[in-house]
Formats: structure tokens, C-alpha cells, sequence
């Protein structure tokens, strides 16, 4: 650790910065849906197809300004020159929360008017987007960008750092497909998608827990006279730790419960459903047999809604 005298620095004192790439990457992402909305959707329609749905378009509209929060000034800024702990917290947004908040706003239709199936774009997402490759490379990727070499490259190019950011973006997407794609068919199962989802919870921890019990400064880049709100170097290291450590772990587990409540919720609706059809045919049946007779159309009903019996095996020999 550096042993110059620390500066406490406030808000106040961060320069603002443009940051012209992050404006016209929301500006070309809200020009693509207002031509989604008016022109697409109009001819999807009339195709017959559904119209983008209320909750669609609130995941896009909480989308757009959680990417912008997270990626122009301050946070940005903030991220890249003062505090780890903010950059964990923004690389959380770009990929983790943004990709699945655009997935849940994407209407089938225009996933199959982007790739169409049977097309090369469609077999490289579907191979991508395979649990196994999708939860390697995000966790690949993980681990690799928060190797303090690659860290430090970050630093020094710009570009080099907005590819990064793009890089984590696209595989937060390929990671989220399993569970909230809109293609259905490569959607796992509720509870494999929980599994899936705790699998992806236990990665980062390993990156997480090495920076909250480090006892030295892993990224040098952030080892500055100025502390802002006069966090040191290593609270801030051990802050983002538990960023990466908990909260995402936390997320993700939140997610997890809302899988397996909605679950458990639609398989007690479906036996109770059954238990109700079979009373019912239990009653109907006793009801007839007590009234001493029973019509053709009567037992036929009654068989059809009963299980096939099991042919018990033949005795002969």
C-alpha cells in the first residue's frame, strides 16, 4: 500500500465527462425500439402474432436507464478512477441485470424476425446458449477479467475497456437464455433452472473471496492519494468482494425462490385440479348407481375420465 498521506476527496470534487459512445449506444438502442414498436410490431400483428405486452415494454423502459446509470457519469467515472467496489457494482448491472431485463422485453416474433431458425445465426446462438457453454464462458469470463493484468489493460485503453464491457454484456445474455430466453424450447426446466442458477451463484465467489481476505492491494490502479468519501484502498477492495461475493450470490438465490415458489404453486393447483375432476367423477358415479340405473352415455363419460386398468399378468402356463 501506497505510504502517501491519504486525500479525502468528496463528490464535488469528480469532474463531469462525456462519454459520447455510451450516448449514442442508448440513442441507436431507443431509435431500434421505436422502430420495433412502429413499424415491426404493426406487421407482426397482422401476421398474427401478439403486440409487445405491458410487462415487455417496463422491463425495456427499466433497461434503458439502469445501462445508462451504470455506464456514463458518475458511475463510470467513479468505477474506473476512485472505487473498485462502484466497478463491481457496475459490471453487476452490464452483466447480470440489464441482459435480463432485455430478454424479458423481447417479444418472441422479433427474436425470430432477428434469427430466423434453421439459419447459421440461430444453430451459434443455440449451441452458445446450451447450459454448459453458457455457464462456462460467463464464469470464464468472470475470472479472466478480474485478473489484475487484465484489469490494468482496462485501465490504459479505452476501447479496450469498452469491449470489456461489451464482452460481459453478451455473455450475461447467453447466460440468462436457459432461464428466461425467448425461445421456449432451449428454456430448461423450473427446477433444472435452479440448479443451473446455484451453479452460477458458486464461481464467483472464488475471485470474491480472494479480495476480501487479500491483506494486500490487488489493483495498484486504484492505490491513489485521493480517497473519495475517505474510503481506503483496502475497505474498498473488501467492499467489492462482497459485491461479487453476496450480492450476486443473493440475486441470483432471490431468483431461485421465485422459481421454485411459482413451481411448487403450479404443481399444487394441477393435483388439486385432479383430486377435484376425480371427486367429481367419484360423485357422479355413486349418484347414478344409487338412482339404480345407468345411461350408455353415463358410463361411457365415466370410463373415459377413469384411468386404463392394468391388465394384471395371465396365470396359465
Amino acid at each position: 500500500m501506497s505510504d502517501v498521506a491519504a486525500i479525502n476527496i468528496s463528490f464535488s470534487d469528480i469532474p463531469w465527462r462525456a462519454h459520447p459512445e455510451v450516448w449514442m449506444l442508448l440513442v441507436g438502442l431507443g431509435a431500434i425500439a421505436y422502430y420495433v414498436v412502429k413499424v415491426l410490431q404493426p406487421k407482426a400483428v397482422a401476421a398474427g402474432y401478439e403486440p409487445i405486452s405491458k410487462n415487455s415494454r417496463k422491463w425495456f423502459l427499466f433497461a434503458v436507464p439502469a445501462m445508462w446509470l451504470a455506464s456514463d457519469w458518475p458511475v463510470h467515472d467513479v468505477a474506473e478512477e476512485y472505487l473498485y467496489s462502484v466497478h463491481m457494482a457496475q459490471h453487476m448491472v452490464i452483466s447480470m441485470i440489464v441482459p435480463a431485463m432485455l430478454l424479458l422485453a423481447m417479444p418472441k416474433w422479433l427474436f425470430e424476425l432477428m434469427l430466423p431458425e434453421g439459419g447459421a445465426g440461430h444453430r451459434w446462438l443455440a449451441r452458445l446458449s446450451r447450459p454448459l457453454v453458457a455457464g462456462l464462458l460467463f464464469n470464464a469470463l468472470t475470472m479472466i477479467l478480474h485478473w489484475t493484468t487484465v484489469v490494468q489493460w482496462s485501465f490504459e485503453s479505452g476501447a479496450l475497456h469498452f469491449l470489456f464491457h461489451l464482452m460481459i454484456f453478451a455473455a450475461g445474455m447467453l447466460m440468462w437464455m436457459p432461464v428466461i430466453g425467448p425461445e421456449g424450447k432451449w428454456r430448461l426446466q423450473p427446477l433444472s433452472q435452479c440448479i443451473y442458477l446455484f451453479m452460477m451463484s458458486i464461481v464467483p465467489t472464488v475471485p470474491g473471496s480472494w479480495l476480501v481476505f487479500a491483506e494486500d492491494v490487488v489493483y495498484r490502479h486504484y492505490d491513489t492519494p485521493g480517497r473519495l468519501w475517505g474510503i481506503d484502498v483496502l475497505t474498498d477492495q473488501q467492499g467489492a468482494g462482497l459485491i461479487m461475493k453476496l450480492a450476486g450470490g443473493f440475486l441470483l438465490w432471490g431468483i431461485i425462490l421465485v422459481i421454485f415458489v411459482r413451481w411448487a404453486s403450479a404443481e399444487a393447483q394441477r393435483d388439486s385440479a385432479v383430486r377435484r375432476e376425480q371427486g367429481r367423477v367419484a360423485i357422479a358415479a355413486a349418484n347414478a348407481r344409487a338412482e339404480g340405473t345407468l345411461t350408455y352415455q353415463e358410463v361411457s363419460e365415466t370410463f373415459a375420465r377413469s384411468a386404463a386398468p392394468v391388465e394384471k399378468p395371465s396365470s396359465e402356463g
